[in-house]
């Protein structure tokens, strides 16, 4: 049997830190609910309320509250995939799409959104999906070209979710986030190089008897 190779090995331990790292936020935000309920308060007060100064609140707070446990719930598990997929395919791109996912969509909806409240880490998912969807289709590897793949057969039907079709749910987070993700692919698709070509040991082998 093939001995894994240095590269394999690595490519295996990033997936494990990124599957880690986006594990950790999706159980920030269960912990935050778990507070919420248990000690009966109110976090949707600290939401993005659009146009107001306490509202700014909102920007950093947000994404770490959400309305309900399905609605936390249904943010869960695509958080811990598309993170996990952003992180170990885009590292470099990673570390500014992330923050300006974060706070830029919040601030775009304190800007431009509905004067209600808006919270939820939905910015986040949208803006994740329409980044590996849109990066892939740009990069044109294989790797790329996979996730993009998988994370459209996945969550394609999100993209109805940046229209207005339900004033209970947000589509202004939605689609800032969206419009970031699409934006920041344009911007980081060279960050990242390509995933190198696996290589097993029995290859190394070859080549070595080959120079011989």
């Amino acid at each position: 049997m093939a001995e894994p190779t240095t590269t394999q090995q690595d490519g295996e331990q990033r997936f494990r830190s990124s599957l880690r790292s986006a594990g950790v936020f999706a159980g920030l935000l269960w912990l935050v609910e778990i507070i919420e309920t248990a000690g009966g308060l109110n976090l949707g007060r600290f939401g993005v309320v659009p146009g107001r100064l306490d509202g700014l609140l909102g920007v950093v707070f947000a994404p770490l509250i959400h309305g309900s446990w399905s609605h936390l719930a249904s943010n869960t598990v695509p958080l811990i995939i598309l993170g996990t997929a952003l992180l170990y395919a885009y590292p470099r791109a990673a570390k500014l799409t992330l923050p300006i996912l974060y706070f830029g969509t919040g601030l775009c909806v304190w800007l431009f959104a509905r004067h209600v409240t808006h919270y939820g880490a939905s910015g986040l998912t949208f803006g994740m999906m329409f980044f590996v969807f849109t990066i892939g289709a740009i990069r044109w590897d294989r790797q790329a070209i996979a996730l993009s793949m998988l994370v459209f057969f996945l969550y394609g039907g999100m993209i109805w979710g940046i229209f207005p079709n339900d004033p209970n749910i947000s589509f202004e987070t939605h689609f800032f986030g969206a419009a970031f993700g699409v934006s920041l692919a344009f911007i980081c698709r060279r960050w990242d190089p390509s995933a190198a070509k696996k290589r097993y040991s029995w290859e190394e082998d070859e080549d070595a008897d080959d120079s011989s």
